[in-house]
This record gives C-alpha cells, sequence and structure tokens, in this order.
C-alpha cells in the first residue's frame, strides 16, 4: 500500500467546493473519477481542508492510498489528462502511510483579494471582489492585526459551524496592495490582496473577517472595532460576508520530517 500526497490548483468558479457534497459537482469528485479511470480503484482523497462553492485554490494538498504501482513521476500528467481544465494536479510525492493532509499541516495561509478600482479586470473578474468605492487601507491593516494571536473567533464562524471549539491561531496578516496597470483597466486604490496564515480556518473566517474589514475601510466602523467584535464572540457582531469568488487557498505548510520516508 502507498500513500501519495499531491497539490491541486483549481478554480472553484464552476464548482460546489472542494468536498465531495450530495450533488456532486465538486473538485474531489472530478479528481476521485480521474483516479478510479487512471488505476481502476475506487479510492476517497482526504484534502487538508474545505473550500467553499466559488472558493479558488493555488495549492491545496490531499492524499489518498493505493496499491497502483504507477511511478510516482507518472501521475501528474496522467490525471491530468483525465481533468477538466481548471483542475490541474502540480505535484505528486510518496508519503509515509502515517501522514494525513488535514491532520499533518502546520499551518495555513489563503489570500483575498479586493479590486479597488473604478473598473474592474475583466480577465480577473472569477478572482477578485471589486469595490470601486474609496477604502482606508491603513485602517483595514490596523483592524487587521488586532486579530492576530490565539482567540475564541465564533464572531467570525459561520453560523452553521459544527466544530466543537472556536479557538484558532493566526500567525501572521497582512495586506499588499498592487498599483501595477497590467490589473486593470484603471488605477485608482490598486488590487488589495488580504493574507492571512494561521493554524486553521472555521467555516466562512476568513471572509467575514474580510467583510468586516471593508467596514473598517468604508469608515463604517473604527479599526479598534475589530477587537470589540472579536471579544464580543457572537456572529451578529461582526459585518457581512464577503463573496466567495475574492478568496483563495494560498499555501498549506507541513514539517519536512513529516513528509520524509
Amino acid at each position: 500500500m502507498r500513500n501519495i500526497l499531491m497539490t491541486v490548483s483549481y478554480d472553484g468558479t464552476n464548482y460546489f467546493g472542494f468536498q465531495t457534497q450530495p450533488d456532486g459537482n465538486t473538485v474531489q469528485d472530478y479528481l476521485e473519477s480521474a483516479i478510479a479511470g487512471l488505476t481502476g480503484e475506487i479510492v476517497k482523497i482526504h484534502g487538508s481542508g474545505r473550500t467553499d462553492a466559488g472558493v479558488h485554490a493555488r495549492e491545496q494538498p490531499f492524499h489518498f492510498q493505493t496499491n497502483s504501482q504507477i511511478p510516482i513521476e507518472r501521475w501528474r500528467l496522467a490525471l491530468n489528462g483525465r481533468l477538466p481544465s481548471d483542475i490541474r494536479v502540480i505535484t505528486a510525492k510518496e508519503v509515509p502511510l502515517s501522514f494525513h493532509s488535514r491532520r499533518s499541516a502546520k499551518q495555513k495561509t489563503y489570500r483575498y483579494t479586493i479590486n479597488g478600482n473604478r473598473i474592474p479586470d475583466v480577465f480577473q473578474r472569477h478572482y477578485q471582489t471589486h469595490h470601486p468605492g474609496h477604502l482606508d487601507v491603513e485602517g483595514m491593516r490596523e483592524g487587521l492585526s488586532l486579530l492576530t494571536g490565539t482567540h475564541d473567533y465564533t464572531s467570525f464562524a459561520s453560523r452553521h459551524s459544527t466544530k466543537a471549539s472556536h479557538v484558532r491561531t493566526i500567525y501572521h496578516a497582512w495586506i499588499e496592495v498592487d498599483h501595477s496597470p497590467a490589473n486593470s483597466g484603471s488605477d485608482e486604490q490598486g488590487v488589495i490582496h488580504i493574507y492571512m496564515t494561521g493554524n486553521g480556518f472555521l467555516q466562512h473566517m476568513v471572509r467575514i473577517i474580510v467583510g468586516t474589514l471593508l467596514q473598517v475601510g468604508e469608515g463604517k466602523r473604527q479599526p479598534q472595532d475589530m477587537k470589540r467584535v472579536l471579544e464580543a464572540r457572537d456572529r451578529a457582531a461582526a459585518g457581512p460576508t464577503a463573496e466567495s469568488k475574492g478568496l483563495m487557498l494560498w499555501k498549506v505548510e507541513y514539517e519536512d520530517a513529516i513528509l520524509m520516508d
């Protein structure tokens, strides 16, 4: 028995998320179907986490166990030939049987992208939330900084969250602004990227944080309000859930020793 770790990139626009759903049409469904077509085995893959409908992934690790003897270097091309063009396996590696994509993860980084220019970028419209109104980016940076550390993030979790604990740790959180003219037909505020790295994230957590930060940027809240929202431990205290299309799973990291045979 072999344990195979792969990393997949996908455009989530046309999918109901990564993890299998009753109605089908998920990234996991297509990956499992491609593996079955290649090996003849019915396998269940295990992702590093789930993403919601419309959310994208630059790097989403997943693993599965197989009896197939296909050389590791052949898996990528073989599977990509069986996958839709908006799903691509980018790495493949054999790992110890004890490895688990979700439980072995050390930290995850998400990126949320807001196009603050007057004119949206037609080529990036599926990956950016368009907000042409003025945003106080420095105020958003200040508010975001108040969320780092280990906290109960109930205020920023979906009301439908089933997790027993909402305590998580955000190690780093920062904002970058790209004013490159290649990003859009206009360059008023640029493209705003919000990054968050943590040991785990709750359902809708990043999108609710972004929705609340946008209220800070619009002047509807003060940066210091982010701390009060956090301490309230009440979803009603936070802002709206930002659109899914602006969110991307950016990176998942593991300890090197865990990946070694």
